[in-house]
Order: C-alpha cells, then structure tokens, then sequence
C-alpha cells in the first residue's frame, strides 16, 4: 500500500455477532497440537472437542436453519488426539484429518442434521509416528501435505500405498506447513528457528532456508502475495511478532510488527484477494488486523477488536459463503470453550444493503481444480479458475449447477432408498462436484435436414473449417509410450554410475548393444547385447576397463563395434568391441585421442562422415578428430564457459552450441575456427540442449527461464540474432531435458534424468510451431533414454520411434506407436523414405575437403504390405433414415419391405467397417469433409430435426383425426379425439381392415416385435404399433357398446 495512496480497506471494521447468532453447545478446550483447531468450508464448520480425549470432532453448519438455530453433532473420527484438519477446497463436505494415532482419514461429511458416516473414505498410514499436520494442495485434487513430529511427506490420495515425496527430515518439532497459493512450493517453520521453502516436484531438500525466528516457541508460516510469506513466534523478550519474508531472499524480512507481550501461539488469517491480514493469540481475546501491501508500508494495522472469551482457535469463511450485500470482506470464526463467534469485517459503504461493490471483490479463486494430483507432479502448473462474485453471475451459475447436478448425484450416491436419513457418499474420494459446463458449439440451422448430411463443403474449406472449429492438432497428438514385456529386459544391473555429469546422456546405445558406465573404480563400462536379455549373475561381468572416470561416451553411428569413451583425463579412448561381445575385460583401447588440456564435458560423432569426432572440454575449445589417422584437424574458439551441447546440422555442415555463459553459437568448421553466427540463448545457467529440426531451419534449445522453469526454445539457424521464434514452458524441475528429435515425422521426445515423464510435441517450420502430443509416463524414475534408428521400429505396429530406458537396476526397451485401425496396410503418411543413417556418406578426408555429400534413403515398407494411401476407400454408411420417412404415408407393402430391409441391415452392421477406418489414410482434406459431415449429423438430425419432425407429426396426425372423426359416429370422433389417430390410419398401420379381435393382435404382436431397437427398429415406430392397436381395441368396444344398445331397443 503507497503511503501517499488511500485504501478503500482501511475502515475495514469488525463486527462481532449478536449472542443469539453464535454457534452454542461447543466443548473446546487446550490442545497439544499444531493446528488451527477449527476450519471452514462454505457450508460446514468443524473443530476439536474435549470429548473422548479430544478424538472426537464437533460438526456445525456455516449458516443456521430455517428457525435460526445451529446444529451441533460429534463425529468419533481417530482413537487419538484428532491434531489438525482441513477442508478440501473444491468439495465442501470433505474433510482430512490427522492423529497422534499415526494415521489420515478422509470423511465426507453432510448436514449436521443427518446422520453423519461412521467410516472414512481414505485412512493413510504414513508410517512416521504421531502426526501433527495436514494440509490440502490450493490447485490440485487429492493432493495432501502431512506432516509428522520432523518430516513432510506429500501424498496422492488415488495412490496409497506410498507417498508422492518424503521431503528432507527437520532438525527439530515441526511447527507449521503453508502451501504457496499458486500451489509449486511449500513453506515450513520448525522449532530449530528456521524457515524452509520446499519445491517438493524439484528435490526433497529445501530450495530456501534461513534462521527467520527469534524464539523456538510455536510458530505459525503463511504465503501471502506473490512470492511473500509470513511467519509468526516470538523475539527474544517474549513479546509476539510478525514478519514478512520475501522467499527468494530470506537473509532479511521485509517488515516487522509486534504485538505485545503474549504466551499464545500467533495464528495468522489472510486472505489474498484484499489483502488483509488477521492475527489472534491462543488463550487470548484479542483479534488485530493489518492490511499488506508489496511496497512500503508492508504492514498497515486496521483493527483491534476483543471478544467476551479466550481463543481456542481461529478459521476464515471462504469468500463464497460471505454477505457481499452487507460488504463483507472477511469472516473470522473464533472457536472459545463454550462457543463459535463469528467475527464479521465489513467496510463501511453507503446503501451498502442494497448495492454490489465490486470494488471491494475481485475475482476470487473458483471451486473446480485445475489438475489432478497425478498432472501436478508431472509437472503442471495450471491454476484454479476465478469466478466472479457477483450475485447475479452467481445465480447464473446455481442454475447451472442445479440443471446438471442431478445426474451427478445419481452417479455419487448409487442407490439410495427414498426417505432414507443420511448422506450419500462418494466412489472416490476425490470426487468433487463440479459446476462448470464445458461450452458447446453447434452449427447453424442450414438446409438438408431431412438427408442427415451437410452439402459438401470443398476440401479446402473443410480443413479451414475444422481447424476452426478444433484449433491445429497434431496426427501423432496419440502417441502412446509402452515399455516391452519384462521377458525383453536386462535385469540386475549392479554398481550403476549415478554421478555422470550433466552434459552426459548418460549411456548410449545402437542396434546391438549398450554402454552403461559402472560406478566402479577405474571408469568401467558395461556392455550389453540387446539380443541377450535376462536376468545377469550376480558375479562380475566383463568390462572396458577406461581407467579413469567416465565423463561421456558414445557409439560410432558406422561402427556398431567401435565406442568412445572419454575420461576426466582430458583424453578420448576408442575402443573395439569384438564380435558377439565382451567375453574378457577390455584394458587396451583401440586408439587414444589427446590434445585437450583440461577435463572433457562431451563428444559427438560427425552424422555423415565415417572417423569424424568433434569434443568440448573444460579448457573451453572445440576439438576435431580424423580417426583414420588419430591427429586433431581444427580447433574451434569463441566459448567464454562451460559448453552445456554440441550438435551437428542434419547435412552435417554446420555445428551448434550452447554454453553457460548463454550465448548459442553455429560454427562452420570447415571454413573459419570461430562462430559463424551468435546471439543470446536461455536465460537460466542450469543446463541446456541443442537440436536442428525442420530440416535444419531451426534450432530446438531446452533449458531454463529465469524462475527455474523448464522451456523449450525455437531459434531460427538462417537468422539467431532475430532472437526467440517460439517457446513452450513445460514444468519445474532441476534436470535438463534430454531431446530427440525424428526427422521423418518431426517429433521431439524430451525427457530428463531422474524424471518419470516423457514430453512429446511435433514441431512445425510456422506457427503454431509446437504441437503437444500425449506424452508418456513410466513407472518410476529412469536414469535416462537412450533412441534407436529408425530401422528398429516396428512398422507393422506403427512405431515410430524406439528406444532404451535405462533405470537404477535394468535396461527396459520402450516403443512409441501411433494408433491406428488398418494397421494391414504401411502407414506411408508417417513413415515417409528414411535416411539410411548407419551407412556413410563419405570420410572424413572427403568431408574435410570441402566435399558435401547426403544419406541415401530408403522406404521402410515391408514387401507384403500395401500402403495406405492406395487402400479402398469407403464411404461413410448412413445410420439414421431422414425424418421425412417417418411422416409419409406409406403403404402396407412399402412397410413391410423397409422393416425387412432394416432387420437385415441390422444384422449386417455386425460385420460393416468401423468409422474412423474411412478416415485411416486419406488425404487431410478428405478426412476433414467426413469429419465435418458427421458432427453436423449428430448435432443437428439427432439434437433438432428429429425433435421438430416428431412434434410436426404429432401435430398433423391430431389434425387429420379431428377431420376424420367429424365423419364418424358421436362415439368414435370422440375416440379419434382422444387417441390423435383416426380409424383409417389405425387400420394402415395394422394391416387390419376388418375389424377383427384375432387378426388386431396378431398383427400388433408381429409388427411390435419387428419394430424392436434390438432388430434394428426404434422406439417412435413401436409407439406408432401401441397407438394404433389401442385405437383399434376402442372402435372394438363402440361396436360391441352400440350392438348391445341395439338388441335392446328390438327386444323394446
């Protein structure tokens, strides 16, 4: 808040409630725990009770009954003390609680009128003693903090077996837990003094820590705005204090205040969107208020309010259940022994009863989450949609809830007898209502009704039309990642090297075998054949004996024999593999390349000539190696720091760099030693990765922003200097992402070492450039992935890439495939002609002089495979005859050939062709023009023409019975009337002219039979069979009703 600025929040006064509006019948008490004690959601209240040695919780509601009264009911939740609870943002009758009898449950709660569940949804048992804390994420769904007696575990409610994380023990009591409110890190105080910010999806130790108090009593943590935090205890004179923290810079606090001397625990209250601040003292009956600002005046007091008793605990009223109409910023409930005081904080207004300020309420934080626990630590970011407070768009939205929420009811509850006392309880957890619709597009009313089918839009206005209507997508966006049978493993891999440094992909592969650098002493390299899986002895295994430490190691592209290792001696050992294998331990290297004067971080073999071999070293210089002959043959300059990459140009002209200093550089190292182009690349120094892709247009770079984020970059190779083409943040996360990119398809795998998550995107030459595709998750960290040519895919089974996963004990081959139906036929919409790349295109003297040259390439098309392109191509088979065949009038032959014609349609479908196999390798056009032709089907036949055309029926059909029982006798136009359906069109439908009691029901019994949605008829032509037999059976009583009347009057 500027000094020089007035606040609209700063006669912000507290109300306290009128005594007959407290909630009574309350038996708190002290608590030995570091809770609140009391917590809120928009509809219930619940808080700790003396009762049963404080395991027994009370349960109230927010606002009273009808006749103004609160009820209070006990909920036996643990066989301990209950220590902390806490409501779960997106669902209002959930609750988490935590013991000292070392476990969590959830309960989903209901009124406290009716009869409450006597057992949880969830119990977790983290294994860690008594616990004292729980905490839900602020964005994701099923998400808990719990915190032990010095640990944090972070645990998926969907998964509870284990937790998610075990963050680093603490020193001492742990005091409090504050998640961040765009929910990346979370903020713990500890009885050793000190404050620490974990980002829990980065590592378990903490990113941020300091000595922030004073005093090892209670202490309370609090994120307020942006990267703000609070923390509330004690100085050294025993006086309460608060101070703010800037989290990036805990050296200092930004600002102080002091309360007064006080033994209570300081509990702080904020709410973010006015930025008010509420602090009350456990045994105390004083309640202050500040108002924070990110500038100076950080901390601004505007109230000081006392109550008739002390605190046993505070909560705040989520801002949906507040009196907007009263101007109500804030609702604080102070649990006391006796009772619930609610405390109101309403800013004074003019016709404040009368008026929506919409100054004072901002969009505030919506109840829907914005991921799922399992999508947060994947690395999602996303954040809980904002919805306005406005009563209006509140009402708005209640409507809507209130046309969907039946059907989600019914789905929850399952079958609940009517009249039944309790509450319904949930399949899950986790399961949250929710009251946003997803927006629905239909299109406009057009012509052609009665087809089913759109005109035929031309091709190029039905690609423009889908790409409207669904925005570019990917072909590939189905990827799916699959790891191979256990049986395709290599398994019990021992003494596996975890500390390869970062520039290191960390082993390397080719189509027969793998290198895996051991932790063993003397820088040992396994090698695997991949034609020999299985489980490995447990005695030693043969090896390359490097000597020293491994830094990196690669495979000659044209040699599956021939691996270069390169040492922290400043040296690179080519070694040869025999054939077959490592039968013995390898100690003499085929050749030794040696020129650089410090450690080596990385080399790469040239893609196109055979015994070229470019490394970069510590001594910051870029060295080219002729194998033929062992000797350097260029030395490359320009590098101010450590090179994170090298990556030569899918021609094999060019070389490219990124370096910590963040700078990205191309050499061309036939014609000048430095930089040919160069310009400012991540902006994070962690780490970085280089990759040509679009055919050498672009550069991909993965690596770091400023706030540590992961992003991928697009630079164009033609002009680097015009700066960043395009970007995509991805997640936080210490590792550097690892890329591999496939020329065919232009797709990119990305992953890093330690991750569980595989990001795929197709990368376009124009916008949007990148398309995200289903990326792949693995079923525990792996150390790293290592990619195979493209002749190891499968195409039978549409792989389009395949590769090795390396973990801490295995080696695990995993296959990317792209779905589809006629997998018969060779996919040559994704397998275009590959380079044959493990074949040279020339040497290394030929390519040093100056001579260009290029892969061959071939179709990877197996011999008995047609390509797709060439299959038959069907049409789409219509499966709804037009409305316009209901209405006419049809005669007895006509139906009884369409009812035989749909009963053995019926019976063909069995065997008819799925419809997305129309859409399998056609031309985009093509596949858009169906595409369109069939959403429009569905929305307009089934959503309005057939409603229309049923209503119009029925219209004409009572019409013609009125005209037709004028005609008729008093009694039958009276039946005409009555039914909608006159005699005449009865007798049509049944093929009964003569009315017959017999010959009526036997025709109905067949026709109602024929018409049956199981024999390809439909529930409108079944109606049409009921309406016209009742209206046959009435005529029938006439008759019989007039013959009787008529004996009677002849025997008169």
């Amino acid at each position: 808040m500027n000094r020089f600025k007035i606040s609209k929040f700063k006669n912000t006064t507290p109300k306290i409630a009128k005594k007959d509006e407290w909630i009574n019948n309350v038996r708190a008490g002290s608590f030995a725990g570091q809770g609140n004690h009391i917590k809120a959601s928009s509809k219930l209240v619940a808080f700790n009770t003396e009762q049963a040695g404080g395991s027994i919780l009370g349960l109230s509601s927010v606002k009273p009954a009808a006749d103004g009264q609160w009820t209070v009911t006990n909920i036996p939740c643990h066989s301990d003390l209950v220590t902390d609870l806490d409501f779960s943002p997106f669902d209002e009758c959930l609750l988490a609680t935590c013991s000292a009898d070392k476990t969590v449950k959830l309960w989903r709660l209901c009124n406290p009128d009716l009869d409450q569940p006597t057992d949880p949804e969830l119990i977790l048992h983290p294994g860690q003693g008594r616990l004292e804390l729980v905490l839900f994420h602020p964005t994701s769904s099923g998400l808990l903090a719990v915190g032990s007696s010095k640990g944090v575990l972070i645990w998926d409610t969907n998964r509870q077996e284990a937790p998610l994380a075990v963050l680093e023990e603490h020193a001492d009591q742990l005091q409090s837990l504050s998640w961040k409110q765009d929910g990346s890190l979370l903020a713990s105080t500890c009885k050793d003094k000190m404050l620490r910010v974990f980002d829990p999806r980065a590592q378990l130790k903490p990113v941020q820590s300091a000595t922030c108090l004073q005093n090892n009593k209670d202490s309370r943590t609090l994120w307020a705005k942006d990267d703000l935090l609070f923390t509330t205890g004690f100085d050294r004179m025993r006086s309460g204090e608060v101070k703010l923290w800037d989290s990036r810079k805990l050296s200092s606090s930004l600002s102080s205040v002091t309360i007064g001397t006080t033994s209570g625990t300081l509990i702080p209250l904020f709410d973010g969107d006015t930025g008010l601040l509420v602090l009350a003292a456990m045994g105390y009956t004083a309640t202050d208020c500040f108002e924070v600002s990110t500038s100076e005046p950080f901390l601004t007091q505007v109230s000081h309010c006392l109550t008739d008793s002390s605190t046993r605990g505070v909560a705040t009223v989520p801002k949906l259940a507040l009196d907007l109409l009263s101007c109500e910023v804030m609702r604080v409930l102070q649990l006391t022994d006796n009772c619930i005081i609610p405390i109101s904080y309403q800013v004074p207004r003019k016709s404040s009863a009368h008026d929506f300020h919409a100054d004072l309420y901002p969009d505030t934080a919506g109840v829907t989450p914005a991921m799922t626990a399992e999508e947060w630590w994947a690395g999602g970011n996303k954040q809980v949609q904002r919805v306005s407070l406005h009563p209006d768009k509140q009402l708005k939205a209640k409507a809507t809830a209130a046309n969907q929420k039946p059907a989600k009811k019914d789905l929850i509850s399952g079958d609940t007898k009517e009249g039944t006392r309790g509450c319904s309880t949930s399949s899950s957890p986790l399961s949250s209502p929710s009251t946003s619709a997803a927006a629905s597009c239909s299109p406009s009313s057009t012509s052609g009704l009665s087809s089913g089918f759109l005109p035929s839009p031309s091709p190029s206005q039905g690609a423009k039309a889908i790409q409207n209507f669904l925005g570019p997508s990917s072909k590939f966006r189905h990827i799916q990642g699959a790891v191979a049978h256990r049986d395709m493993h290599i398994t019990n891999i021992r003494d596996l090297n975890l500390t390869t440094p970062g520039e290191c992909d960390g082993f390397c592969v080719n189509r027969q075998r793998a290198a895996v650098p051991l932790g063993i002493s003397g820088g040992q390299v396994a090698i695997f054949e991949r034609d020999q899986p299985g489980r490995l002895p447990d005695s030693s295994l043969p090896t390359v004996q490097n000597s020293v430490n491994v830094v990196d190691l690669c495979w000659d592209p044209f040699d599956v024999d021939r691996l270069a290792v390169a040492g922290d001696d400043a040296k690179i050992r080519v070694w040869k593999i025999p054939t077959g294998g490592l039968k013995e331990t390898l100690t003499e290297p085929e050749l030794i390349l040696q020129g650089h004067t410090e450690k080596i971080y990385s080399i790469k073999f040239h893609p196109l000539a055979s015994g070229l071999l470019v490394s970069s070293s510590y001594d910051l210089t870029l060295r080219l190696w002729n194998m033929e002959d062992g000797e350097q043959v260029k030395l490359l300059t320009g590098h101010q720091d450590q090179v994170f990459c090298m990556a030569w140009s899918l021609d094999g002209k060019l070389l490219a760099t990124v370096c910590k200093d963040g700078k990205i550089r191309i050499y061309d190292p036939r014609k000048s030693t430095a930089p040919v182009q160069e310009a400012p690349g991540p902006e994070g120094h962690r780490g970085a990765r280089v990759v040509w892709v679009c055919q050498g247009k672009y550069l991909l770079v993965s690596g770091f922003n400023s706030c540590s984020e992961r992003v991928l970059y697009l630079y164009s190779a033609v002009s680097l200097s015009s700066g960043v083409v395009a970007s995509v943040s991805l997640d936080v996360s210490p590792s550097t992402l690892i890329p591999f990119y496939d020329p065919d398809t232009s797709v990119v795998l990305l992953t890093g070492k330690g991750d569980t998550r595989v990001v795929i995107y197709e990368v376009l030459p124009e916008e949007p450039y990148f398309l995200e595709c289903c990326s792949f998750n693995s079923p525990g960290p792996h150390k790293g992935l290592a990619f195979l040519q493209k002749s190891e895919c499968n195409v039978r089974e549409v792989e389009i890439a395949a590769a090795l996963m390396l973990t801490k004990t295995s080696l695990e081959p995993v296959v990317f495939k792209v779905p589809r139906v006629k997998k018969e036929f060779f996919q040559d919409d994704v397998y275009p002609d590959t380079s044959v790349c493990w074949e040279p295109a020339l040497t290394a003297s030929a390519w040093l002089g100056n001579i260009d040259a290029k892969h061959r390439k071939i179709s990877l098309r197996p011999a008995d495979m047609a390509p797709v392109s060439e299959a038959p191509k069907e049409a789409p088979v219509r499966k709804y005859m037009p409305s316009s065949f209901y209405l006419e009038e049809k005669t007895d032959e006509q139906k009884k050939e369409e009812l035989l014609v749909a009963m053995v349609a019926k019976l063909g479908n069995m065997d008819d062709p799925l419809p997305q196999e129309s859409f399998e390798g056609v031309d985009e056009d093509e596949w858009a023009k169906y595409l369109a032709q069939v959403i429009v089907m569905g929305v307009q036949v089934v959503g309005r023409a057939f409603v229309r055309a049923l209503r119009q029926e029925f219209a004409e059909s009572q019409a013609a019975a009125r005209a037709r029982g004028s005609s008729a006798g008093q009694h039958s136009a009276a039946a005409t009337s009555i039914s909608g359906m006159s005699l005449t069109e009865a007798q049509q439908i049944l093929n009964a002219f003569s009315l017959n009691a017999e010959e009526i029901q036997k025709n109905y019994e067949h026709l109602f039979k024929v018409n049956s949605t199981a024999v390809g008829g439909s529930f409108y032509l079944q109606s049409k069979v009921f309406r016209a037999k009742e209206r046959l059976d009435e005529e029938l009583n006439i008759e019989a009703q007039q013959k009787g009347e008529s004996q009677q009057s002849t025997e008169t």
